[in-house]
């Protein structure tokens, strides 16, 4: 259940104690404060951390229910905070998203991990070796998590930039994007955007309020104020992301548009060569048919030359209604 635990004082880290109910004593005695990281616990598993740590029992059900969307949520003795990681598959052209819950109190931090594409581990390490930043107090893990999180979602956003930019070459190729599984494949891309938004899109007030350029950010318990302008940082970065994934959205949109007016086109021209080849059959047809009926008294039925007459004037017909179709872009 957990996956690393550790009283942190003055920027340096020091092993936590082996039973839990010591460590926030001992991580307030010392002046620090206590960080521990758990992935994807049962209740039964969470609940002892519950106790001793006096979490709000709606906050507990979220972090262990998990899909919930980005959010900050203010109780009486924490901060509970919701991120979503996300990861970008390039060979399945896929989104996936992971979650970090994050309990941040006056002396503590819980982190709680679900799915795979939200590794924590790598984020204590970077801390770790920042003592300056890991001296402000459980406020720098919220940080180094937001930071590494937003990031994470603009390289994401450079990876999705550069397959839209091929899929749009493909549909404006010479063929006009032929493929019958070119509006499935813009289809599902653009379903990967929604996902991505679903990430990025909510973070916005939270980081907001963090960075204290909100209404509502001003006494916001358990921020250390000097960290302010690094959440500020992060909400800029974040607003990058935000409009680039906006314009990810109106441009697929846009190129899903494009190919169903190209396919349509190409119906339409499809068809007017139908139309043409059917009115160049229907000529001979009609002249053979009339000359097929039983009748005596019909114009030439005795002429010598009859028969390659009416060839000629069907082949004449024909050259004639190609010609005009031709002129027109029917054919």
């Amino acid at each position: 259940m957990i996956v690393d635990c550790a009283i942190y004082r003055d920027g340096h880290r020091t092993d936590g104690p082996q039973d839990l109910s010591d460590a926030l004593d001992e991580a307030r005695a010392a002046g620090g404060f206590v960080w521990i990281g758990l992935h994807e616990p049962s209740e039964q598993e969470f609940d002892h951390v519950t106790r001793e740590f006096g979490l709000h029992p709606l906050a507990v059900e979220d972090a262990l229910k998990a899909h919930q969307r980005p959010k900050l949520e203010v109780y009486e003795d924490s901060l509970f905070m919701v991120f979503k990681p996300v990861v970008y598959e390039a060979e399945s052209d896929t989104v996936s998203s992971g979650e970090v819950m994050v309990f941040l109190g006056d002396a503590f931090v819980v982190t709680v991990r679900h799915g795979e594409g939200a590794p924590l581990a790598s984020v204590r390490r970077r801390l770790e070796d920042e003592p300056e930043m890991l001296a402000k107090g459980p406020t720098a893990v919220v940080y180094a998590i937001a930071d590494v999180t937003v990031d994470h979602y603009l390289d994401v956003a450079t990876e999705l930039g550069t397959d839209l930019e091929e899929l749009e070459a493909e549909v404006f190729s010479p063929d006009g994007g032929g493929s019958r599984h070119t509006a499935s494949r813009i289809y599902t891309f653009k379903r990967q955007i929604l996902e991505f938004r679903r990430a990025t899109g909510p973070l916005g007030p939270p980081m907001t309020r963090l960075a204290g350029t909100s209404a509502f950010g001003s006494g916001l318990p358990f921020v250390n104020d000097k960290a302010r302008p690094f959440f500020r940082d992060v909400s800029d970065h974040l607003m990058r992301v935000n409009e680039s994934v906006e314009g990810l959205d109106r441009l697929v949109s846009d190129i899903l548009s494009a190919h169903l007016a190209q396919m349509s086109v190409r119906q339409n021209d499809d068809m007017r060569k139908i139309s043409a080849w059917a009115a160049m059959a229907a000529i001979p047809t009609m002249i053979a048919g009339i000359y097929g009926m039983n009748f005596d008294h019909m114009p030439e039925l005795r002429w010598m030359w009859s028969y390659p007459a009416v060839v000629l004037l069907m082949a004449g017909l024909e050259v004639l209604l190609y010609r005009t179709f031709k002129r027109r872009g029917w054919l």
